[in-house]
Order: structure tokens, then sequence, then C-alpha cells
């Protein structure tokens, strides 16, 4: 009797053992339970030098936090236009961007300081300026929900155009790119005599194939990069403005990282700015000459037309100053500026 009673208790043992095995199983890893997918939108597109620095970005994250924070990437605006992507990350459907300044701007006017036409003239006077802006800039992205991660650089913007133009004369009968939802930079630009075309970024080869725009300020390797170029053979040789741009992330998004993982985070991210800085300059200046061979012309500004291209940006930093960006963030800017002129006797 006892032999039958010992086979009964082994097999409800084993038994056991085999449903507390496959409970195991199938019960969330501790490490997977807190992995984070952060899905990050951008415009760059794909295997763009701003991409492939993204990506590099995202597997430091993944291997240095053991897999539990990765990164998914989504370039070439298949996520929409920066404004979409802003309004995107509010609801939660995406975690972060890599956006420029028109992205930055709709969530906080202050950057619009970036998009004045001359405003800065060379990347030291540009990194020294934006070394005394950065605490203010990152307490208004916080205001408004947002964590500023890192800058990225995009290179130095010039109007591309399909006539040759050298003056502002010629600039003002341009049908020109303007980023769709801005309103009053629409009207800023219309004051001071231009013709702004508003339209999203991604439909700017749109817009040039069907004649609705015949110029548009990027960089030179975006143009190449985009192919831009072969429907604006022509640029106006004198840089506008430097297109700075940034990683953000949402708070919500942020707070969800475990603090640790937070700071291998923010040293990945650190180390592909410092990478951009060096890589798309240089990767700049190589398009041009690229361009060239393919059949751009730089049309030359000089004299008096270059003096007119500074006092015609002189006026858009005047109009701008309490419509569209905040005062007191213009003055610092200014300041800084002309501090870092003086120190180089400029």
């Amino acid at each position: 009797m006892t032999r039958p009673f010992h086979h009964a208790r082994l097999a409800f043992t084993l038994a056991t053992a085999m449903l507390l095995s496959a409970a195991f199983a199938l019960a969330p890893d501790p490490v997977r339970a807190q992995a984070s997918v952060v899905k990050l939108a951008t415009l760059v597109p794909e295997g763009s030098v701003w991409d492939k620095a993204l990506r590099d970005m995202g597997a430091e994250w993944s291997s240095t936090t053991q897999g539990r924070v990765s990164l998914r990437v989504y370039p070439g605006g298949v996520a929409g236009d920066e404004p979409d992507v802003v309004r995107k990350m509010r609801i939660g459907q995406l975690q972060a961007a890599a956006i420029t300044t028109a992205g930055l701007a709709s969530i906080d006017p202050s950057f619009n300081v970036f998009n004045v036409p001359m405003f800065f003239t060379s990347y030291p006077e540009l990194y020294a300026t934006l070394d005394k802006l950065e605490p203010v800039l990152r307490q208004r992205l916080d205001a408004k929900g947002f964590v500023l991660l890192s800058w990225g650089h995009g290179g130095w913007v010039y109007f591309f155009t399909k006539q040759p133009i050298a003056d502002v004369d010629a600039l003002r009968k341009s049908k020109m790119f303007i980023w769709a939802g801005d309103d009053r930079m629409v009207s800023v630009w219309k004051a001071r005599g231009f013709n702004p075309v508003p339209l999203a970024a991604t439909d700017i080869m749109t817009g040039l194939q069907t004649g609705m725009i015949d110029a548009y300020p990027t960089t030179p390797l975006l143009g190449l990069t985009l192919q831009w170029y072969r429907q604006t053979p022509n640029m106006v040789g004198m840089g506008m403005a430097p297109l700075v741009g940034g990683l953000v992330m949402s708070k919500a998004a942020w707070a969800k990282l475990p603090e640790a993982d937070r700071a291998k985070v923010q040293s990945a991210c650190d180390r592909m700015e410092k990478r951009l800085e060096v890589d798309v300059p240089r990767q700049d200046t190589t398009a041009v000459g690229e361009m060239q061979k393919r059949g751009l012309h730089v049309n030359p500004v000089t004299g008096a037309n270059a003096v007119e291209f500074r006092q015609v940006a002189e006026e858009f930093a005047s109009s701008l100053a309490g419509i569209r960006i905040p005062p007191d963030v213009l003055a610092l800017a200014r300041k800084e500026r002309d501090a870092f002129r003086a120190r180089a006797g400029k």
C-alpha cells in the first residue's frame, strides 16, 4: 500500500515542478520588463551622416544599458513634418525627435533666434553664444514638457535657386519656400518685400517640380543628399544661418528610464553631438565641390550687395523681437554674440 502512495506523491511532485517551470518560463524576465523602446522621428534622410550618427547612438544606448533602453528611428519624414512629430510626442505616440529649429520653435518660440538670417557669421560665434543661451533654452523646453539631450548640427544654410541670384532684389522676386504653420513668420517675410510660399518640408521636391517654389534655404550637404540641387542649379554665395537642431525627448518618456540608464543615454548623446560638430561642416564643404562638378553655380555676393543682405538681416532681427522671439532671449543672444566679436577683434 505504501508503494502506490509513494508513486502518486512522486508524480504529484514532478507535475508541480513542471507547472512551476512553465510558469517561470512564461513570466516576464525582470530585465525585459523594464525595457524601454524609444521611438524617434526625424526628417534626416536614411543613410545620411545624421541618420548613421543616430543609429550608432542607439546601438550605444542598447549596449551600455544591457538592452534596457533601445532606439527605433523613423527617418526621412515618414512620421510627418516636424510640427506633426512634436504633436505626436505630446500625446505619447513618439518619445523623441531629432528636429531643426522649426520643430523646436513649435515647442518654444525662443528657438527662432537661430532663424534670423545672418545673425551668426561663423561656427565659433555660434558656439560661444549657444553656451550662454543653453541654460535658458533648456529651462524653457522643460517648462513645456521636453528634455534637450543634445544639439544637432546641420551645417550652414544657403539659398538654392532656379535662376542665378546675387542680390536682395532678385531674392525678393523668387517664390521662396518657408515652413508651413508659422503665419507670423510668413507675415514678417512679406513685410520685408519677399514672396514666401508655406509648405511642409516633405513637399519641397514636389513644390520645385510643379513650380510652386523656385528657391529654398538648406545646407549644401542636405541639398546634395536629397538631390534637390538638380532642380535648383544655383546657390547664393553668402551663408544665411546655421541649421541648428536638437535631440529632444518628452519628460514623461525620460522619467520612465532608470536614473542610472539616463546617465548612459546622456553620455551617448553627448558623443553624437561632438561627432556631428566635426563631421557636418567638413562634409558641407565637400558637398559644394561635388555639386559644382555636377553643374551647380555658386553666385558670389560682394560689395554693396553683401552690405544690403546684412542690413536686411538686421531688420529681420528687429521685426522678430517680441513677435517670434522673446525679447530677453534675443537681447542675451545679441549680447553674447557681440562680446565674442569684440574678443575676436571683429
